[in-house]
């Protein structure tokens, strides 16, 4: 009952949670006892069938739409966070989007929109939310990434430069951070079995599965599952990009 009651003290916000990884690592957290703050851009509906699922488990949740790529929205989101549930104990920079398509024939615009949400948007949150980590003394963030921020990707030209950002940040961050008792670390996550992968036709993604050595692709829980380790797990681990690709990359 102890560490129940210990968990339920504590706050966990994911962005981007309305489906797919965020979502299962929101479910996770949740019926781990945790409050949870949940968030979508365009999702709403989906943003309301993920809060239901995780009231489901009798802990507090408070959810908000928005772009986390805005410094403002994310203003108010963690104030309202704050009001509601508390400080933030772990953040989960999770939000993502994806753009394929020939670098020469991007637009200023679709740049932008990628930085933004895949980078701009894990300074607005960790800015925000950081100064009570330090006063607290303890805290956890998490970023989601990609193995393509370690290698690069063909046709995503500007999604491998927002996660291979990311990718610094966490690294950066991390040993400005550990002083104060807060871990940074990120996930470089391989081809999960989400809707960022539905545009592949079937013999595309018959192909995609040869080149992984573990002739499958991944679930979201199995990213759940490894962030939630990350995050309630080994204070001395920091500053890591650990690998979840089924020994693809």
């Amino acid at each position: 009952m102890k560490g129940m009651t210990a968990k339920m003290n504590k706050t966990v916000l994911i962005t981007g949670s309305g489906r797919g990884i965020g979502k299962a690592i929101a479910i996770k957290f949740a019926k781990e006892g945790y409050k949870i703050a949940i968030n979508s851009n365009k999702s709403k509906n989906e943003l309301e069938e993920t809060k239901e699922k995780l009231l489901s488990c009798n802990i507090p949740v408070f959810s908000m739409q928005g772009d986390v790529g805005s410094y403002d929205f994310c203003k108010n989101f963690v104030s309202e966070v704050r009001a509601n549930l508390g400080s933030v104990d772990i953040l989960i920079n999770n939000a993502g989007i994806s753009h394929i398509g020939l670098f020469s024939e991007m637009t200023p615009d679709e740049w932008n929109n990628i930085i933004s949400t895949n980078l701009t948007s894990v300074y607005n949150l960790s800015s925000l939310i950081i100064p009570d980590m330090v006063r607290n003394k303890s805290g956890k963030i998490l970023n989601i990434s990609s193995v393509w921020g370690n290698v690069g990707a063909s046709m995503e030209v500007a999604y491998s430069a927002s996660k291979g950002g990311m990718n610094s940040l966490t690294k950066a961050l991390a040993k400005e951070l550990a002083p104060s008792n807060i871990q940074v670390n990120a996930i470089a996550c391989g081809a999960i079995d989400t809707e960022m992968n539905s545009f592949l036709a079937a013999e595309e993604l018959t192909c995609l599965i040869d080149e992984i050595p573990a002739s499958r692709l991944g679930k979201p829980e199995e990213v759940a599952e490894l962030a939630f380790n990350l995050c309630t797990g080994n204070n001395y681990l920091t500053g890591q990009i650990i690998g979840l690709d089924g020994g693809w990359c």
